[in-house]
């Protein structure tokens, strides 16, 4: 967050309910939060980084441009909410948190409304790109018959994908709402007045059946692409 010709070869036999917290042993579930945690570094730390290339320094003064997941952790969204969800069962059936959002200066940047909407697409970016990555590495692991460490790979991409569409939604303090505020020319007031509320909403989104769906086919159609990119069977 800121503060995201031929035959057709079959899809991969490799299914993205990884995510899921249903039926997961205790050990699992610590493992797939080490793995948000990781994630969350990552993309802060795109943003931070973003941001002092675009030419404000406010995340490096406050140590955000570090791969160091303490700089990044929310207490909430880092460590209860995600430890609630593993430990308590039915809090929720999907691992999701989020960091502690970077701060920026939009008065530091030369061209404030590009800039913002860069700053804000890093974080997803970011998560993209270590879904890549690791589906890259899920193929490498198959070839060595590392069927273990394939299926880790497996599961981090699908979490950062998640990530990465999840955080596209235009709603504060999502990484998209930055781009809707560029979109529709909205004021900081106006934007700060949407994000008093802006948790509530995206609780509320999350409830609606079809909103879960989009989320899911999304995330997990461009995991299968991946998959069939690179090869993973």
């Amino acid at each position: 967050m800121v503060g995201d010709k031929g035959a057709p070869r079959p899809a991969s036999t490799r299914r993205p309910e990884t995510t899921s917290l249903a039926g997961m042993d205790i050990p699992g579930a610590l493992i797939q939060y080490l793995m948000l945690v990781s994630l969350l570094t990552f993309h802060e730390f795109a943003h931070a980084w973003t941001g002092l290339k675009c030419g404000d320094d406010t995340a490096r003064l406050q140590g955000r441009v570090s791969l160091n997941p303490v700089v990044h952790i929310d207490p909430i969204g880092t460590v209860l909410l995600p430890l609630l969800m593993i430990f308590m069962p039915g809090a929720g059936r999907f691992l999701i948190g989020w960091a502690k959002p970077v701060p920026f200066n939009p008065h530091n940047l030369s061209h404030p409304d590009r800039d913002e909407v860069l700053i804000a697409m890093a974080g997803p970016g970011m998560n993209l790109l270590l879904a890549i990555v690791l589906v890259g590495v899920v193929r490498v692991a198959e070839i060595f018959h590392y069927n273990g460490a394939a299926d880790l790979a497996w599961q981090a991409a699908s979490l950062s994908l998640v990530l990465c569409f999840f955080n596209l939604i235009p709603v504060p303090p999502l990484d998209g709402s930055h781009v809707l505020k560029v979109a529709t020319n909205m004021s900081f007031e106006t934007y700060a007045r949407f994000a008093q509320f802006g948790f509530l909403i995206v609780i509320g989104l999350l409830q609606v059946p079809q909103v879960r769906e989009l989320l899911s086919n999304v995330t997990f159609g461009t995991q299968d692409l991946l998959a069939r990119i690179f090869g993973v069977t």
